[in-house]
């Protein structure tokens, strides 16, 4: 599996390890990126994939993860929630993260840093309440 897909499994990884556990989503996302990453200590480090995972999860959408304050990135929560929003108007964007990003940014020039494959990964696997 690509690094690009690898923050989406480590996502999955997450919201599993936090069905079985009494611990922090922060938590949850480090061992899933040190598992997925173990040898990688940059790819376990990245702040955007991590924000946009907490940041869904902030807000309650996240399949058996309370609502709660787990992280200060306000730009990738707004990234995430702009591209659920495209997801739940149109659900064929999953199938092209790109698209989805350029739709997200709109003419801002930002390079994709992973925070749709999280979403993606998520949404596709049935992870986030619709």
């Amino acid at each position: 599996m690509s690094d690009m897909n690898k923050y989406g499994e480590a996502a999955i990884k997450a919201v599993k390890v936090l069905e079985s556990n009494k611990i922090s989503p922060l938590v949850a996302w480090e061992i899933a990126v040190t598992e997925i990453f173990s040898n990688n200590a940059s790819s376990c480090a990245k702040a955007c994939p991590r924000n946009a995972f907490l940041a869904l999860c902030e807000t309650g959408i996240v399949n058996n993860i309370p609502p709660g304050l787990y992280t200060k990135s306000k730009m990738n929560k707004s990234y995430v929630l702009e591209g659920l929003t495209l997801l739940r108007e149109d659900s064929q964007l999953a199938d092209d993260i790109n698209k989805l990003w350029k739709m997200v940014i709109g003419n801002q020039k930002k390079v994709h840093n992973h925070q749709m494959n999280v979403l993606v990964s998520l949404w596709k696997n049935g992870l986030i309440k619709y």
